[in-house]
């Protein structure tokens, strides 16, 4: 069924990746809260997505095609990834504590490197693969827009976001998104972004939430936004020259 679904629309099968990631993980999330535990059903379910994907596309040879492949672009050419680095510290800026017991904290980090590995997967090969056959430039552009606007289902998922912070969210996911396919489009890899996706997302389980002022969550996304899309401007300027 799955194959058929891709054969028949690429983007299609995008579209329903999204939509069954954001219903699916959002659902474990409460389930995760009202057992007590969490991230608990959360890593299942993501772990469960995770699979499913990844043998959809080994079965049917599609891994080097969604860039699952090492990288030949040498750490010079990239800068040594130090916007990189700068941008995995941005939830230990302000402090560092341990919201969970160990248990916990395990299970929050491997579903968050689920959740990297689904949204690199699903943003960053199945929609920007699909879309970059018609034009590269409209998939740059919805693809990062679209990653940073599927952020704002924390209002509504019963995560507990507030407004404020998911909204300078969604701006800085949207510039986030633009460097990640950068990284893509010049490494040919998509391994990377899922390991860099899933550290920085990880690392907000040791963040001090309660140092985070209104200003500094406007300063936060103001320095990762230029960061990070600083980044994926040069990124797209060194391969104009190749």
């Amino acid at each position: 069924m799955l194959k058929r679904i891709y054969d028949k629309s690429k983007i299609l099968f995008a579209v329903m990746w999204i939509i069954a990631y954001c219903v699916l993980m959002s659902a474990a999330d409460a389930l995760s809260a009202a057992v007590g535990m969490e991230k608990s059903v959360t890593l299942a379910i993501g772990l469960g997505l995770s699979v499913v994907l990844f043998v959809f596309l080994k079965k049917h040879a599609l891994l080097a095609e969604y860039g699952f492949c090492r990288s030949g672009v040498p750490a010079r050419s990239m800068l040594y990834y130090i916007p990189v680095c700068l941008m995995l510290s941005a939830n230990l800026w302000y402090g560092v504590t341990c919201h969970y017991g160990i248990t916990e904290t395990v299970l929050y980090i491997l579903s968050m490197f689920c959740v990297g590995f689904l949204e690199e997967v699903i943003f960053r090969g199945l929609l920007f693969g699909a879309m970059r056959r018609d034009s590269l430039q409209s998939a740059v552009i919805v693809c990062s827009i679209t990653f940073g606007i599927g952020h704002i289902i924390n209002l509504f998922n019963g995560s507990g976001a507030e407004l404020l912070p998911n909204l300078l969210q969604v701006v800085y996911a949207a510039a986030a998104g633009l460097m990640f396919v950068m990284l893509f489009l010049k490494t040919g890899s998509i391994v990377g972004c899922i390991v860099i996706h899933g550290i920085f997302n990880a690392l907000s389980a040791f963040a001090d939430d309660s140092a985070v002022t209104p200003g500094r969550q406007i300063l936060t996304c103001v320095l990762l936004t230029v960061i990070t899309g600083g980044y994926a401007l040069y990124l797209a300027r060194t391969m104009k020259r190749s």
